[in-house]
């Protein structure tokens, strides 16, 4: 099937593979981009142990933001990076589920919020119960989360060689498909130093 069938296909229909675990629109009630402040931000030399031509195979896309992480953030990045291992996908799938995550909840393990919730969105990639990603409990555990987020990635045709922004709207199929972009450096980053520890 051509790329363009492909995408139109997933975008209408959803991303359904085997386990139970559905990707559908869960994030096209993702918040508006980020308040994050756009830096402009050039790929770093390599960190020992760790090629960055790897990690950001086609250079950032647009302006990057970057947030402080608290010792909660930390944590949650470092279980992506174990989760990524467990799935025994390579350093690109982690910079890509963590920048996904920088996206939607700011590495944040969120439970619902009430009415500043949109629908029923939970967890660190604002996964949806109700379009069956899991129950609350699973999708607010990082490791079940991320797993999720990277099944759905593995069913994407070239997501190796595709862009961050367009491998991780496939999957989450977002209102701000282009908001994803701009997390490849921290994600990346985030990646070289917590990848070998």
């Amino acid at each position: 099937m051509n790329t363009i069938m492909r995408k139109s296909v997933l975008g209408v229909a959803g991303l359904a593979f085997a386990g139970g675990v559905f990707a559908g629109p869960v994030a096209a009630h993702a918040a508006a981009p980020v308040d994050g402040k756009p830096v402009a931000v050039a790929v770093q030399a390599d960190k020992p142990g760790v090629d960055m031509s790897k990690l950001i195979p086609h250079g950032v896309q647009g302006a990057q933001s970057k947030i402080t992480l608290n010792d909660e953030q930390t944590a949650n990045a470092k279980a992506i990076i174990a989760a990524t291992k467990k799935a025994g996908l390579p350093e690109r799938a982690a910079v890509i589920s963590i920048a996904t995550s920088l996206q939607e909840s700011k590495l944040e393990n969120l439970g619902h919020l009430g009415d500043a919730n949109d629908h029923d969105s939970l967890g660190l990639f604002q996964q949806r119960p109700s379009s069956g990603w899991g129950t609350p409990e699973q999708i607010t555990n990082p490791e079940y989360a991320t797993l999720a987020f990277e099944k759905g990635l593995k069913q994407v045709d070239g997501w190796q060689d595709m862009p961050l922004t367009e491998a991780a709207q496939t999957v989450q199929v977002s209102a701000y498909p282009d908001a994803y972009a701009q997390w490849e450096q921290q994600a990346a980053d985030l990646v070289a130093q917590h990848w070998n520890s």
